[in-house]
């Protein structure tokens, strides 16, 4: 009776437990309006990755072709020589004895951006033809042969130009394009497509029976042909981070543009104030990774190596001299001639500028007045 009675009190318990247990959980449901049955929207996720990584691909590219489009809208041709049609880009006519080149529109009121060996010095003439196809006189305003870099004024307004980017922080391996006018006619206006293959980079020039150097150059794989001198070299946004100069031509996809951070002071005095005084310092100096090209001697890890003291410049009388190792300007760093040359451009004739040098192990600072040029 004992052993019934109990397996009919555990019987009871369970069945109460369960039923409590079960009414718990209808009124937990219920009050949660959960579904005990929900219903997925189940998709293939390869397929769906797929088709939107490809239409993002579609979509990218598009926008840099837009993006290439517009700036090719400030893309100029540059020639030495007057052509006897309307354009130097005429079918009609030798385009080779033009010694076409090209340039990059950098203000509304016909400012334009290119390589010294394209236009030619300072206050030459050359020739512009636009996108449109006119054809115009223009003067050389500005032009630095160290650079290979110029500006050329043309009498027109309301033109399409580019946006100048920050070449500062460039890495390799960006993706970059260049856009220029190689050979001739049949081949104007065109683009290619490569990365940055390094920065800070120095080339040897060698002509005319003396050597130079040139210094701070973004390295590109993308195609650039002689034609393509004086153009610019662009981000995927369209901004111009380079104007390109010169190529290895005993080596494919190896170009170089110069930084165009070391002009833009330039371009914004001229944009506005329609003209740029250039203060004149007189000192030309080399990094560190040319010394070695020069010198044996000299042994130090930040400056710049000076080499040369016009005999005209406020510098000469200074005291500085050719050996010393300029490291600052105004308290400004300085390792490449580029970053000097881009902070006087922002001084006037007549300001005075502070400079620290070493000298074995002395170090000095020398007050200088710039003079014009």
């Amino acid at each position: 009776m004992r052993k019934k009675f109990r397996f009919k009190v555990l019987f009871l318990c369970i069945l109460f437990v369960s039923i409590f247990l079960g009414l718990c959980y209808y009124l937990y449901i219920t009050y949660n309006k959960i579904d005990i049955n929900p219903e997925y929207d189940i998709k293939r996720t390869d397929s769906t990755i797929n088709v939107q990584t490809v239409d993002n691909t579609i979509q990218n590219s598009q926008s840099v072709a837009d993006v290439l489009e517009k700036v090719s809208q400030s893309v100029v041709g540059i020639s030495k020589i007057k052509s006897h049609s309307s354009s130097i880009f005429s079918s009609s006519g030798s385009i080779n004895e033009l010694g076409l080149g090209t340039g990059i529109i950098v203000s509304s009121n016909g400012y334009i951006l290119s390589n010294c060996h394209v236009t030619g010095e300072k206050l030459s003439t050359c020739y512009v033809t636009l996108e449109n196809g006119y054809t115009y006189e223009g003067s050389v305003v500005w032009c630095d042969s160290d650079l290979d870099l110029s500006i050329t004024k043309i009498n027109a307004k309301d033109l399409s130009y580019s946006t100048l980017g920050d070449s500062s922080n460039l890495k390799s391996g960006e993706s970059v394009y260049a856009i220029g006018n190689p050979i001739g006619y049949e081949f104007r206006k065109t683009i290619t497509s490569g990365i940055i293959s390094a920065t800070n980079r120095t080339i040897k020039i060698e002509e005319n029976d003396s050597v130079s150097y040139m210094t701070d150059l973004i390295q590109t794989d993308a195609s650039i042909n002689p034609g393509n001198s004086g153009g610019p070299l662009i981000l995927p946004n369209g901004e111009v981070i380079g104007i390109n100069t010169v190529k290895i031509t005993s080596a494919e996809g190896i170009g170089f543009a110069v930084p165009i951070n070391v002009v833009k002071p330039v371009i914004e005095k001229f944009i506005n104030e329609n003209k740029f005084d250039e203060a004149f310092l007189g000192i030309y100096a080399y990094d560190k990774e040319v010394v070695p090209y020069i010198s044996s001697s000299p042994n130090f890890s930040s400056g710049i190596y000076v080499v040369y003291i016009d005999e005209n410049s406020p510098a000469i009388s200074s005291g500085i001299q050719v050996g010393d190792i300029i490291t600052s300007i105004d308290g400004n760093a300085i390792s490449n001639m580029i970053e000097l040359k881009e902070y006087l451009y922002t001084k006037l004739p007549g300001d005075t500028v502070s400079i620290n040098i070493s000298r074995g192990y002395i170090t000095r600072t020398f007050d200088i007045v710039l003079k014009n040029k």
